[in-house]
């Protein structure tokens, strides 16, 4: 079938730069400008390359036809696939809609944690009293991400298997030590999510697997979440933010820390560093200042909009909020 009708939209040059990150900075809920090299104003119509359009109902309907195709494309959410394809960033020849497939769409707790299916919408993680209960720092973070018309149909699923170095949900993933399981012709495996990442906006995914649900494990004990980023208005990418889990011992010392930081490398990423200087100290100022001083070494991403430096920078700021954040819960002024 071919999908979808043409748009007219005009672009200048003034933003050429933007162009060659724009296929690459596209995630759910958030669609920047295309433009090209031009001399004077152009007008382009954007419309999806034509592609056949399977609707399966069943997982393992979709996973016959992701691994009976060279060229196939998964669509859950859509908020980042669809303006991919009216930009014509991808070509594929056929688009296999996981969007009636019931199995993928849950929330359910049991012994080793909180399990969510992959087609789980990201309002529907939002509104959780579960999720908010046992997972604090996602619905923190999904006030973040898009605005909530794109909520309503982005997907976990999505977020995690677009793996923007900017997107929240990611992020929360590497926090939270997450585990996801995928599907394939071959069955289904697990992997931690320190493992899914493999490069830029890649995903140790086989090419015949389907991302089916995502395991978390809530803290226990005395704890506190704080989460943070900066963008240049509401919605857009963040420049740089943090995600910061605390666990407090009777002696009132940190006994377990995760910190977080995303948009400053390729992926989310683990500041180990920053974590063992955490545990075992009692949480004040001066130890969240040092903290968020050693931020500026995790910065490398840099583009047109700013330097893996100043990313630093921010995130330094953000860490420092997040602390400051999760340290009240756990011991309010």
């Amino acid at each position: 079938m071919r999908a979808g009708r043409a748009a007219t939209r005009t672009f200048n040059d003034e933003a050429l730069a933007s162009a060659k990150r724009v296929a690459s900075r596209l995630r759910d809920g958030k669609t920047q400008r295309i433009v090209r090299s031009c001399s004077e104003i152009r007008t382009f119509s954007l419309k999806p390359p034509p592609f056949e359009h399977f609707a399966p109902t069943t997982l393992a309907e979709a996973v016959e036809l992701l691994s009976g195709s060279d060229n196939a494309r998964l669509l859950a959410g859509g908020q980042s696939l669809v303006p991919m394809l009216s930009m014509r960033y991808i070509f594929p020849d056929r688009i296999i809609d996981l969007n009636r497939i019931p199995e993928l769409d849950f929330i359910r707790e049991d012994a080793d944690g909180i399990v969510v299916g992959a087609m789980t919408r990201q309002r529907a993680l939002q509104r959780s009293a579960t999720i908010g209960e046992r997972l604090p720092a996602i619905p923190k973070a999904l006030r973040y991400v898009g605005h909530f018309q794109t909520r309503n149909r982005g997907t976990i699923g999505g977020s995690l298997c677009q793996l923007d170095p900017s997107a929240e949900l990611p992020a929360i993933a590497m926090a939270y030590d997450a585990v996801v399981e995928a599907d394939g012709p071959n069955g289904r495996r697990s992997m931690s999510f320190a493992q899914f990442p493999t490069m830029y906006m890649t995903s140790a995914l086989a090419a015949d697997e389907i991302l089916t649900s995502v395991r978390f494990k809530p803290w226990s004990g005395r704890t506190g979440s704080g989460f943070c980023e900066f963008a240049r208005r509401h919605g857009d990418f963040a420049v740089a933010g943090a995600v910061v889990l605390l666990a407090a011992s009777e002696d009132d010392k940190i006994s377990r820390a995760s910190v977080t930081l995303f948009g400053v490398a390729e992926a989310p990423k683990r500041a180990q560093d920053i974590e063992a200087l955490l545990v075992g100290n009692r949480i004040g100022d001066e130890l969240i200042d040092e903290a968020s001083r050693l931020c500026v070494a995790h910065a490398s991403l840099e583009d047109m909009y700013c330097t893996a430096n100043y990313r630093g920078h921010v995130a330094a700021a953000m860490v420092k909020k997040a602390l400051n954040e999760a340290r009240s819960e756990i011991w309010p002024r």
